[in-house]
């Protein structure tokens, strides 16, 4: 069930390197922030499963996230990220790369969790365990796509 994200971490990591690369016809922000913000959003949401209430979650259709989680694909540009989920800027590749072991760890943690351990999205509202971790495949996805982008406008 995570080892796709765990793949996608891997790349995370492989990517660090590219850190400071820009392309503003992509996007506004540097590999490094798309890096960044993928490691806050997957801890952040990760934590948020782990202190979640299983008794709490009720399912509610929301039309935006099934068409979102059957494409498995997100606009770009449609969305802006939570103030809660957009980096500061003040980590260096290096701080990044130290927190992907930790990450991977905290997500294997969730395997042992209920399966209506919830998150609540900010557009998509409540997520039981199983459709959280396929949101998260389908955001990293989104990211990672923009940075392969901006690497492909590099000189």
């Amino acid at each position: 069930m995570l080892q796709p994200v765990y793949q996608q971490l891997d790349t995370i990591s492989d990517l660090l390197s590219e850190f400071d690369a820009k392309a503003p016809s992509v996007s506004e922000a540097s590999v490094g922030w798309h890096l960044e913000h993928l490691l806050l959003v997957n801890g952040r949401v990760a934590e948020a499963l782990i202190q979640s209430n299983p008794a709490d979650y009720q399912w509610t259709f929301n039309l935006k996230k099934s068409i979102v989680l059957f494409i498995k694909r997100i606009p770009r540009g449609k969305a802006k990220a939570p103030k809660t989920a957009r980096p500061e800027g003040n980590q260096s590749p290096e701080d990044l790369r130290n927190r992907i072991p930790g990450l991977k760890e905290k997500l294997a943690g969730l395997t042992k969790l209920h399966p209506n351990a919830n998150f609540q999205h900010p557009f998509f509202g409540m997520l039981n365990l199983k459709t959280t971790i396929r949101f998260l495949f389908v955001h990293n996805q989104h990211h990672l796509k923009i940075v392969q982008d901006i690497l492909a406008q590099k000189p």
